[in-house]
């Protein structure tokens, strides 16, 4: 029998697959999006508030900071109500928070930070529930791949914002308030998109389950596994968070900077660093998330972060155009591309009942422990310089992700809805560690 005989069928994805896919990715694609906008514009923003960078650095930390509220309110509730309502209800919360943000006066930056941690609600709810729903959708043999093109949704956030800023406040040269303003466009697709979701069909027989077996939410969350996992999934979450912001958050500032050892490139040329980076990232968590089905969630991981270490002294130290186009090129490749897995790992380490809250509270916890990454760096960029900064804080954490990916489970390709998944009845044991 020829080899193409007995090769396994691609399983085509239908409509509804599609679509929960597409919801999700621009969902998450458009939170990344109005995130990077104060990334990328937040130097304009401290001059017309009259504020230093430091105290910029504070809103990004404070958006971080609520993440986990938005994960925790809309997590249970998508677990209680389905995932698809609040998922529409998220999309227009932060979108009408962010484009709010672009008329705020230049004498209320209070306000601003303010709006900035609303903001960090809808985002923390954004990731769990869009997560949820398309790794519940997508079929489990291809669940990788579609993993590793989901999180590749923030990278495309980041690469969208950067053309933004160049067309906007570069070529343009309008104010920075109008990529707020701007923001509400792509939201509107996301919003339209969602509302041909279809409820997740896993949650529906999850949701029989607990209503035969009258099981409680108490009873649910008092499983010991359940919670020494959640303790550590927070913990390798929060290597994660301070691996990508380590490699992003203050990269644009440096390569804009002409004091404390920054390079000194122009906007157009940061942007369009920022541009060709962001493809890598895409790049990377597609490849990586693809090959995590032949070769496990956990080596995929691992290689990645084992790659970028010797790619640190390129990427920090680096002062020529082509190198530093080189060196972040390759530095996102590898941190996206271990991000590239998360996705499905996360939400095959999570039993149905609870699998809107349980991915989103445990990546945004993570992140909420990362939120000081740009204060930290920011500060060691004025004592010691930017080189020094970026390095000393990724190669340790690059490091971190390595040990306790070693010490994690994998549960790669398992059948959600099944008793293998669930916490209720028949399936009670199957969350010993895989």
């Amino acid at each position: 029998m020829s080899d193409a005989a007995t090769a396994p069928t691609k399983v085509k994805l239908t409509s509804d697959q599609r679509s929960s896919f597409a919801a999700a990715y621009l969902g998450w694609a458009m939170d990344a999006f109005d995130y990077f906008i104060v990334v990328l514009i937040y130097a304009d923003i401290a001059k017309d508030f009259h504020k230093t960078l430091g105290e910029m650095a504070f809103i990004t930390t404070m958006t971080l900071v609520m993440r986990p509220v938005g994960a925790f309110l809309f997590g249970l509730w998508a677990d209680r109500s389905g995932r698809r309502l609040p998922l529409i209800v998220d999309v227009v919360f932060y979108s009408v928070v962010g484009f709010a943000c672009a008329f705020v006066p230049n004498n209320a930056f209070w306000l601003l930070i303010g709006l900035r941690m609303l903001y960090g609600i809808g985002m923390g709810g954004e990731w769990g529930l869009g997560a949820a729903l398309a790794m519940e959708k997508i079929p489990a043999e291809r669940r990788g791949f579609f993993s590793g093109l989901l999180q590749g949704g923030y990278s495309m956030g980041y690469l969208f914002a950067a053309l933004a800023a160049l067309v906007v406040t570069g070529w343009l040269d309008l104010s920075w308030r109008w990529m707020f303003a701007l923001s509400i466009i792509p939201a509107a697709i996301s919003l339209i998109i969602r509302s041909r979701v279809h409820e997740s069909e896993v949650w529906e027989t999850a949701q029989k389950r607990v209503k035969q077996t009258n099981t409680s939410a108490r009873q649910i969350f008092a499983n010991p596994t359940i919670w020494k996992r959640f303790v550590f999934l927070v913990l390798l979450m929060t290597a994660f968070n301070w691996m990508s912001h380590g490699t992003q958050d203050l990269y644009p500032t440096f390569l804009k900077a002409s004091n404390d050892g920054g390079l000194g490139f122009s906007k157009s040329a940061a942007t369009w660093i920022a541009v060709i980076y962001n493809i890598g990232a895409i790049a990377g968590g597609a490849i990586a998330g693809m090959l995590s089905e032949r070769y496990g969630r956990k080596v995929l991981i691992i290689a990645c972060a084992v790659l970028g270490l010797p790619v640190v002294p390129l990427f920090a130290y680096s002062t020529s155009l082509g190198l530093i186009i080189l060196g972040s090129f390759l530095m996102q490749v590898m941190v996206q591309g271990a991000w590239g897995v998360i996705p499905a790992h996360l939400t095959e380490l999570s039993p149905d009942e609870i699998r809107g809250f349980y991915p989103g509270v445990t990546y945004q916890l993570g992140n909420c422990l990362a939120a000081f990454n740009l204060p930290i760096q920011q500060s060691l960029a004025s004592s010691h310089g930017y080189a020094f900064a970026l390095s000393v804080t990724i190669v340790p954490v690059l490091i971190a992700v390595i040990l306790l990916t070693l010490i994690g489970s994998e549960r790669k390709g398992i059948s959600f809805g099944t008793s293998k998944t669930t916490l209720v009845g028949a399936g009670a044991g199957a969350e010993q560690p895989a």
